[in-house]
């Protein structure tokens, strides 16, 4: 005995054995990103990294327990330039700006101590970088930049 379907049964039964189907995979993933373990910011690479028209050049960083962060900078520029301030923002909290004044010469490198109270071991942090620097006997300019670590 052969049995025909209407074309518009057809179709409900198609959409209905897909539609669980979807379903079923909606809620798997939405338990995995509930429970942290598709967590994106835990993806990221790491990374620091500063515009590249303003001659700076982020060439080491480093991050303590106790919440100092380092940051090398490199002049890549032919003149040497003087930085005056490096701010790091962190998820809307602004860490104790290095001011000063460091002059860095052509090629050359230097080490800004930033202080972050609120690091905690393990986390990923994300961080804006802003740095107020000038050409020597030049006009002020800024750079910005982006920090992506891990807190050991």
């Amino acid at each position: 005995m052969i049995i025909r379907m209407k074309k518009g049964q057809a179709a409900l039964e198609f959409l209905m054995t897909y539609g669980w189907a979807i379903l079923v995979v909606l809620i798997a993933i939405g338990a995995l990103a509930y429970f942290g373990v598709l967590r994106p910011e835990r993806l990221l690479p790491e990374k620091c990294i500063v515009a590249t028209g303003s001659g700076l050049y982020c060439d080491d960083y480093s991050v303590s327990d106790t919440g100092d962060v380092t940051l090398r900078l490199k002049n890549m520029l032919a003149d040497s330039v003087n930085v005056t301030r490096v701010n790091l923002v962190i998820t809307g909290e602004t860490c104790t700006d290095w001011t000063g004044s460091t002059e860095i010469a052509s090629d050359a490198t230097s080490d800004f101590i930033v202080t972050c109270a609120t690091l905690t071991s393990g986390d990923k942090i994300k961080a804006e970088i802003a740095i107020s620097f000038s050409k020597v006997d030049g006009l002020p300019k800024t750079a910005s930049g982006q920090l992506v670590t891990t807190v050991p």
